[in-house]
């Protein structure tokens, strides 16, 4: 009796500790701003067939995103930047509406908002 006893006390233990694991990961993705979402999926989708690159981008045989892939992050670069409270004459300012410029400031938003809710976590764990 007290061997099953114990065995179920291990195996509550166990999964209470998965459930606090998911719910951290949870929190993480919950904590994002839908512009981060839209941003990330943004990024994503350049995997899609239809927005991978063609065979002439292949040839330029350049590490930088053609306009064309460019176009599909500006939208999402400019919302992300728009929500941190910039205002549009700013950003065309800071940016002289270069869409790598912009998707440059966009990326440092996200990477700096997606370390300020993971140290975020870490403090309440």
């Amino acid at each position: 009796m007290k061997k099953q006893l114990l065995l179920a006390a291990f195996v509550i233990l166990g999964l209470s500790s998965c459930n606090n694991e998911s719910a951290a990961v949870n929190t993480v993705e919950s904590m994002k701003t839908p512009e981060m979402d839209n941003f990330n999926k943004a990024f994503k989708s350049l995997g899609d067939p239809q927005n991978r690159p063609t065979e002439e981008e292949k040839k330029r045989n350049t590490s930088e995103l053609s306009d064309r892939r460019k176009a599909l992050l500006v939208p999402a670069s400019k919302a992300l930047i728009l929500s941190t409270g910039v205002t549009e004459a700013e950003l065309a300012r800071k940016t002289n509406n270069d869409m790598s410029a912009t998707i440059v400031w966009a990326t440092q938003i996200y990477s700096k908002k997606t370390a300020e809710i993971r140290n975020k976590i870490k403090s309440e764990n």
